[in-house]
């Protein structure tokens, strides 16, 4: 429990206090000393004199006050006075020790008997009697008439409390004023050093202003009593008439700057700010301009800015207070005792106030008071400031913990899709990461699930209606993932199990160990065989046509970002619209760095003439002549071999192919005419893409080719793959049809590696079929390719179509085929692809005539 701040301790050190100034006051009053009435004399310090002249001198005067002070005056002072008679008087006191010379003459019947020097300009160990004061001491004789004459010059205020005393009682009396400054001087080392501490602790700048705002004090009442020169710096004078030049406008400047931020005059009053900080400005020019002017001038000028320092020291609390300013209160009881105490210092200084122990140790009472007061104020800041602290930082613990429920349900909704509630794409990717950081030796399977019939679903249902059919198939395809082996988590708690994601509105990831996944085929058949179910909705089946991409770790990427982009890609492939999933493969990712440097060499290559056309023999097994060929493209002068299928995608892709078809078009027909006038009337063969097929324009630029090349009509023919025709078999059928009509054939490329319809294939104008090299690459050896094979050519003899087997590598092979009835064959057993020049040697060499029959 927190204790409040106890009063106890400042009160006892006031009382004690006010004890001991009481005491002190006595001996201050006591009869034991002697005042004696003093005549004096005022001379020019230009023209000194001997203790005989200044006697003979005219002009004494007698003293009214027995504790003479004449102010700032720049004259040399003369005092005597007689002995008293009795007998115990052997010392002198000046209680100042601010003299900067004293001569002592003792005479005895107008005789010098004795004499002695001191004051503040000498060393301290030379004084005659080592006191904070100046002390002389004398014999006295009772039956002479002894008298004491005293000669004093200062550039300070001239100030001789004179006491006459007997030693010991002397000795006695400076017991209890010592004993005052002890408790004084303790009150102010101990509220610095507390300070100090609470400074260091708290780092608060107002409390290290307080600590050398009471240091100043602390400078000044030791300077004033004598004591700093007796105890710190006793060798040094200099820094003795120093310390007090300065000490002064050192603790006006910091008193008023911590007045200024005690009082918070910046918020509470910026007016009155204002005034502070001038009067801050002024006290600091008049401690550096101390070090330009002599003592006298600099204390008359540090005096005279002090008294108006603490009078608006003193007027700054009253006005705060009214203000309704808590910590004026405070201020004003302590600063209203230190200045007040201050400044009659400062009038008695000037000669305004008689010597005094009020008037004397005004300074020290004030400032002992204030130390107090204000020891009750700090520790009462200190205190209010705890508590406001507490209260703020319990306020600020419920404000975090606001702050963290609400942080905590802002993070969830960024990391869930806030539809399904799965985990969304952002949540999906740090926990991939952090699997391939974790585990960077195992082989994951990054799936991506597209819904490709939401759009479908939306236009007809509506969007509230999708949004709780994707509801319902998130939660289906978690489950099913689930089951399925290897599947690795997304998110796991006791609240949640999810094995997906929603990484955007219509697709989903998930993560698997492909060796698990691997090792259990059947079960992972049966889960996406689930995934592919129709979601029951309202009692609607609604099928969302699931379609797969899958990218593996670390052979397709080693990051979260190329996994999924990787899957996404491998997600829009034909082979995924075919079969509804499809691994990634380098070689058909057209949006790799590779493939984008690729499109730029091909756009170059094309443009600059950099492609060739291959030719490629058709012979007939019938007559073993060669009857045909076909242009096949190339890209000689690149340094890494790209395949002809490869350049087709990518120009697919990329939108070249229709410059590139008609490049490979216009080239066709130059080399079937060059061939033509070398003698060599066979049939040309040219692939196109179904990109083509569905050009608008494309029919009507085949036929304006045709024209310009009129003598190759009826002998080109265009080569079209079965499996990209049925990508669109409406527009692909019109687009041939058209062609037929200009005069070119057509021939079904690739036979047997598709799906297409063969009522779709009988309404084709096609006049050729070419067989897949895939069913006939292994035909001498595999039992079913033969079966298929067989019946392919039978069939397509039945429609009217020739057929030609394509991939025939050796002769068994054509043998085989010749058996089966195929018309042509097309490989490396009649020669590879070749170039113009080395196909017109190939075709007039005589080993290799085309009238020459196989086998």
């Amino acid at each position: 429990m927190r204790q409040p701040v106890t009063l106890t301790r400042p009160l006892q050190l006031l009382i004690t206090l006010m004890v001991l100034s009481v005491m002190a006051a006595s001996s201050f009053a006591a009869g034991d000393s002697v005042r004696p009435a003093m005549d004096f004399l005022l001379t020019d310090p230009e023209l000194p004199a001997s203790p005989t002249q200044a006697l003979a001198m005219d002009g004494w005067q007698s003293l009214e006050d027995p504790s003479p002070n004449f102010g700032y005056i720049r004259k040399t002072v003369w005092l005597r006075f007689p002995v008293p008679e009795q007998s115990d008087i052997n010392l002198l006191e000046i209680g100042y020790a601010h003299l900067d010379h004293i001569r002592f003459f003792l005479l005895e019947n107008g005789e010098v008997v004795s004499q002695a020097t001191a004051g503040d300009r000498l060393p301290f160990f030379e004084r005659p009697v080592l006191y904070r004061n100046f002390l002389f001491r004398f014999d006295h004789a009772a039956e002479t008439n002894q008298q004491i004459l005293l000669e004093i010059s200062t550039s300070g205020a001239v100030q001789v409390p004179v006491h006459l005393w007997h030693d010991k009682d002397f000795f006695e009396s400076a017991f209890f004023e010592d004993l005052t400054h002890a408790v004084y001087y303790g009150i102010l080392i101990t509220v610095i050093c507390f300070n100090l501490f609470i400074f260091i602790a708290l780092r608060e700048k107002i409390y290290l202003l307080y600590v050398l705002s009471t240091l100043g004090y602390l400078v000044i009442i030791g300077s004033l009593n004598g004591i700093a020169y007796q105890l710190l710096w006793p060798a040094n004078p200099e820094i003795q008439n120093r310390s007090m030049v300065l000490g002064i406008p050192f603790a006006m400047v910091f008193t008023l700057w911590f007045a200024h931020a005690f009082l918070r005059l910046r918020s509470q009053s910026p007016a009155t700010a204002q005034v502070v900080t001038f009067a801050i400005v002024l006290n600091a020019v008049a401690a550096l301009a101390t070090f330009l002017t002599d003592y006298n001038t600099a204390i008359r000028l540090v005096v005279a800015l002090t008294m108006p320092s603490c009078l608006l020291l003193t007027l700054l609390g009253p006005q705060q207070w009214l203000r309704g300013n808590r910590q004026a209160i405070y201020y004003t009881l302590a600063w209203g005792a230190l200045t007040l105490g201050s400044a009659v210092t400062a009038a008695n200084k000037y000669g305004l106030l008689p010597n005094s122990f009020l008037s004397v140790y005004a300074m020290q009472i004030g400032s002992a008071l204030q130390a107090v007061l204000l020891a009750l104020a700090m520790a009462s800041r200190i205190y209010q400031e705890r508590q406001d602290k507490v209260l703020a930082r319990e306020a600020e613990l419920r404000a975090l913990e606001a702050r963290r429920s609400v942080e905590l349900r802002l993070m969830d909704q960024a990391l869930h899709h806030p539809l399904t509630g799965l985990p969304n794409r952002s949540s999906f990717e740090m926990m991939l990461n952090d699997l391939i950081m974790r585990h960077p030796e195992k082989r994951y399977g990054v799936a991506v699930v597209h819904l490709n019939n939401l759009s479908s679903v939306t236009k007809t249902l509506g969007h509230r209606n999708t949004d709780r059919i994707l509801e319902l198939a998130a939660r289906h395809y978690n489950s099913v993932i689930q089951a399925i082996p290897g599947a690795r988590p997304v998110e796991q708690t006791d609240e949640r199990n999810y094995f997906l994601a929603s990484l955007d509105q219509q697709s989903f990831g998930f993560i698997v160990d492909a060796t698990l996944a691997e090792a259990s085929p059947r079960s992972m058949i049966l889960g996406l065989d689930s995934l592919r179910q129709s979601i029951d909705y309202l009692g609607m089946q609604v099928p969302l046509d699931p379609r797969m991409g899958v990218a593996i770790f670390p052979d397709h990427g080693s990051d979260a970002n190329t996994l999924i982009r990787r899957a996404i890609i491998a997600e829009g492939s034909e082979r995924a619209r075919d079969r509804g999933m499809a691994y990634y493969k380098p070689s058909r990712d057209a949006y790799s760095a590779d493939r984008l440097t690729l499109v730029s060499e091909l756009r170059k290559a094309l443009d600059g003439h950099q492609l060739a056309l291959y030719l490629q023999p058709k012979q007939s097994l019938v007559t073993g002549q060669v009857v045909g060929m076909e242009a096949l493209i190339r890209w000689p002068g690149r340094q890494k071999t790209v395949s002809p299928d490869e350049i087709v995608l990518l120009a697919e892709q990329t939108g070249l192919i229709k410059p590139l078809t008609r490049w490979v078009l216009e080239e066709s027909l130059c080399l079937r005419t060059r061939l033509l006038e070398q003698g060599w009337d066979l049939e040309l063969s040219a692939n196109i893409s179904p990109n083509n097929l569905r050009e608008a324009d494309f029919s009507l630029y085949v036929q304006r080719l045709m024209n310009q090349y009129d003598d190759h009509r009826g002998a080109v023919t265009f080569e079209v793959t079965e499996t990209s025709m049925m990508l669109d078999p409406a527009n692909s059928l019109e687009a041939l049809n058209d062609l037929n009509a200009a005069g070119i054939r057509v021939s079904i490329d690739d036979f047997g590696s598709g799906y297409s319809s063969l009522s779709y294939i009988k309404q084709l104008p096609a006049s050729e079929i070419k067989i897949d090299r895939s069913l006939v690459t292994e035909l001498p050896s595999e039992a079913e390719d033969r079966v298929i094979v067989q019946t392919t050519i039978d069939m397509c003899h039945n429609l009217g179509y020739q057929v030609v087997a394509e991939g025939v590598e050796d002769q068994a092979t054509a043998d085989l085929l010749r058996g089966m009835g195929c018309d042509m064959i097309q490989g490396y057993l009649v020669t590879p692809p070749l170039p113009v020049n080395e196909f017109l040697d190939w075709l007039n060499t005589t080993d290799r005539q085309p009238s020459r029959k196989l086998g």
